[in-house]
């Protein structure tokens, strides 16, 4: 794309957006402008640090190029508006900190030998081990910048003997792997296991490691686990970002869509947002064993485009689930049944439960 048209399209998206905010109610409902806006957000949020920084520089720029006034003063407010000039980094550093705190919070008093239910097999320690060997892990990767796999067997964990201590010694894996991460450039190229090739990919990651295993524990303290919208929406599609480099996995959604698996190719599913509007579709069959899309939808759940094009998103899936994002996240983790109160499900719920079957962790 030349700088012209990168500036020319800027222009006219910060125009649109300042239009928008600054509507007469007469003119448009102010529920559509909230709504418009709040997915203008969502999409310019899962763009990279670095590219949000250059939008929010066209911004300024279109701004200034008009003549001082309202108008000028509208637009630059449009970059802010968005967040474009934060660190996005930076933030899922303190969205990590915060959530492994809260999970130490939660185990430090729990029995370290009670079971936890949504991880069979594993009580609190093996919970706690396991979270604190992720951070020990991801601090080697990243300290050393690596260029291929390592496995956290490799990795100097310094596990006490003392399950009594794991807590705290989670809580000073998480302060080194955080020391780590902030002090480095998140677009330095580094191996990953997923589909990001950057140190950035792991502040992302070990926030779901985080949100997911907090949820863990507070499911087998008997609390509700609630995760914020916005997060779990971007869980979801890391999630599936990375599906096809989990190798187990990928193996299985892959036989979903073959002949002789289940089903055929192109059979779909969806799964709607009911406090955000996201959905997301995904395809079975075809390179890599699915595609998915991110997808508006309509008030019953489907999306918007007449059925029959064949593509990830379009027309009616074969299955739709329909729930809280943050419900969803917790959903194609494994943490909640598809039949709970929680979800409403429409359509084939076999492939819905082939699905959720294949793509186990």
């Amino acid at each position: 794309m030349s700088e012209a048209l990168e500036q020319a399209l800027a222009e006219a998206l910060a125009s649109l957006v300042a239009a928008v905010d600054t509507c007469e109610e007469d003119v448009l409902d102010p529920d559509t402008a909230v709504k418009w806006l709040e997915g203008s957000a969502y999409i310019l949020d899962r763009l990279a640090p670095a590219d949000r920084r250059r939008l929010a520089g066209l911004f300024r720029a279109a701004a200034l190029r008009e003549p001082a006034g309202p108008w000028r003063d509208d637009l630059l407010k449009v970059g802010d508006g968005f967040g474009l000039d934060e660190d996005q980094h930076e933030l899922y550093c303190d969205a990590v900190e915060s959530a492994v705190r809260r999970f130490v919070e939660a185990v430090r008093t729990a029995d370290p030998a009670a079971p936890v239910p949504s991880c069979p097999g594993w009580a609190f320690a093996d919970l706690t081990r396991h979270h604190g060997t992720t951070h020990r892990w991801i601090t080697h990767l990243v300290e050393h910048r690596v260029s291929e796999r390592v496995w956290p067997r490799e990795v100097r964990l310094d596990v006490p003997d003392d399950v009594g201590e794991y807590p705290d010694w989670l809580a000073a894996a998480a302060e080194e792997s955080l020391r780590a991460l902030r002090s480095a450039d998140p677009e330095t190229p580094m191996w990953s296991p997923g589909a990001d090739q950057h140190v950035r990919f792991y502040a992302r990651r070990l926030l779901f490691e985080a949100v997911v295993h907090l949820a863990d524990a507070e499911l087998a303290l008997g609390r509700a686990p609630r995760v914020e919208a916005c997060a779990a929406a971007d869980g979801i599609e890391e999630f599936l970002e990375n599906l096809p480099f989990f190798v187990p996995v990928a193996d299985r959604v892959a036989e979903l869509g073959r002949d002789g698996g289940f089903g055929q190719q192109g059979a779909s599913l969806r799964l709607c947002a009911t406090d955000t509007g996201a959905a997301w579709t995904v395809v079975l069959g075809g390179e890599g064993g699915f595609r998915w899309e991110n997808t508006a939808r309509d008030a019953a759940g489907r999306a918007p485009v007449e059925a029959g094009s064949g593509e990830a998103g379009r027309g009616d899936a074969a299955v739709t689930v329909a729930g809280p994002a943050g419900e969803l996240l917790l959903l194609v983790y494994g943490r909640r049944e598809a039949g709970g109160a929680e979800f409403t499900v429409r359509g084939d719920r076999v492939v819905l439960d082939a699905w959720l079957a294949a793509t186990v962790l």
